[in-house]
């Protein structure tokens, strides 16, 4: 994939984001620093093109996070922690997410199902492939996701292992705009989709 102002943007957030809680690791030196960002790059390049997703910052998270498990000499579940803790510690973050109020606002519905049409042309090998859903009572907001961008990234860096700690990241996401995710199954996991379920805390 071609690296582009958005892919560098991304990048730059995920690590500034993350960069205090791994300055207090001593293993993770400067140098260790520069070499995650080096990687990043590295695996952006590597990455097949999805466009201009919806999902592309995802996309990004999954590099870096690719890229931290690389250069860090830390665990998988270690590297897991200090980058949520990074995420939801971040004030630009909480700001770009919103609130539930926002998310779920009836008027992007359809600009959701437009968009959700368009990801089944498969115009791009590795972007989402997702419905989707009516809120029924029990949830407010519903996708199903048949293919997974994250989970492709990983299968072609030859780390599929590593999706499933991305996957967790989507409960911190939902709780930070004040939201209850219920999900039963992911592809990461084995299943054939992903089904997320949002309402309101």
């Amino acid at each position: 994939m071609k690296p582009s102002l958005k892919t560098k943007l991304y990048g730059r957030f995920y690590h500034t984001a993350c960069k205090k809680n791994y300055q207090r690791i001593p293993v993770c030196s400067e140098k260790v620093q520069s070499r995650i960002k080096t990687e990043y790059k590295n695996v952006i390049l590597r990455a097949k093109d999805i466009g201009d997703s919806k999902l592309l910052s995802a996309y990004c998270m999954g590099a870096y996070f690719i890229a931290v498990n690389r250069c860090t000499g830390l665990s998988a579940e270690e590297n897991y922690q200090l980058f949520k803790d990074g995420l939801y510690n971040s004030t630009l973050l909480h700001k770009v997410m919103g609130n539930a109020e926002a998310y779920l606002n009836p008027k992007k519905l359809q600009e959701r199902k437009r968009w959700a049409e368009e990801s089944h042309k498969r115009k791009y090998e590795n972007d989402w492939i997702v419905d989707i859903l009516d809120g029924n009572g029990q949830y407010e907001l519903g996708y199903d996701y048949h293919e997974c961008g994250i989970c492709k990234l990983c299968r072609d860096e030859d780390c599929f292992e590593l999706a499933k700690y991305l996957c967790r990241l989507d409960f911190v996401l939902a709780d930070m705009m004040g939201m209850e995710l219920c999900r039963t199954q992911t592809i990461a996991e084995g299943a054939d989709h992903c089904d997320f379920r949002y309402k309101r805390k």
